[in-house]
């Protein structure tokens, strides 16, 4: 194992759920395409770093050496964003550190705020809300369920691109990848997986998987448990 990995689930409705990690060893790893942009606070020997982090829409390979390395990190819903760093500006890596303001905090939008932690995350984020950083949009969810909207074609996908960084193609594309994956870790065979995660044959299954994972599905399918 090269991670202890956590997660929860948070009170929160601006978020879809908190997470925290450590490298047991050095290592490499595959980040595979994801739809939710997050906030994650590293720790290393005596240095914290504060990131905010797009949605990614390709596998992105990644290398680290920093055994005892902590992450925490808050996953946020499609259609929650910061205003003055939406998603899209952050899309596949172009991540943005916030400066450090002491060793306990760092620097937003003017402020100085603590580092969260994994059981105060909530708090945290309530606070982001209250003071206006964080917005949510209700027309991606009404799009996620399929609702009529009464406005334009053109003004839904815009507010829908301007909140997650995505299109809502490809936000389908990405989550049926992600369904696949765990299909074939969980067991399922090839064609089982085609047909349950809705692809024409395995072509299109193998196609999306590489576009998107840059894996094959007998890879995927060699893996223990999920990432």
């Amino acid at each position: 194992m090269t991670f202890f990995f956590e997660d929860r689930p948070s009170d929160s409705s601006f978020v879809e759920t908190i997470w925290r990690a450590q490298s047991e060893r050095t290592g490499s790893f595959i980040s595979i395409a994801a739809t939710h942009w997050e906030m994650v606070v590293t720790r290393y020997q005596s240095k914290t770093n504060f990131t905010v982090r797009g949605p990614e829409t390709k596998p992105t390979p990644l290398h680290y050496q920093s055994i005892g390395a902590e992450w925490l990190g808050i996953r946020f819903k499609l259609g929650a964003f910061l205003p003055h760093l939406p998603p899209g500006r952050l899309l596949d890596r172009r991540d943005v550190n916030l400066p450090e303001a002491t060793s306990q905090s760092f620097w937003l939008q003017g402020a100085a705020w603590e580092f969260p932690t994994f059981e105060n995350a909530d708090t945290f984020v309530e606070r982001l809300v209250r003071e206006g950083l964080l917005v949510r949009d209700p027309v991606v969810e009404a799009v996620l369920q399929g609702q009529p909207q009464e406005r334009s074609v053109r003004a839904v996908q815009y507010r829908f691109l301007q909140a997650t960084g995505l299109t809502h193609r490809t936000i389908q594309q990405i989550e049926r990848v992600r369904h696949a994956m765990t299909l074939l870790r969980q067991g399922a065979s090839i064609p089982d997986t085609v047909y349950e995660a809705g692809y024409f044959d395995q072509p299109h299954l193998t196609r999306a998987l590489k576009r998107y994972t840059g894996q094959t599905a007998a890879q995927i399918g060699s893996m223990s448990k999920p990432e």
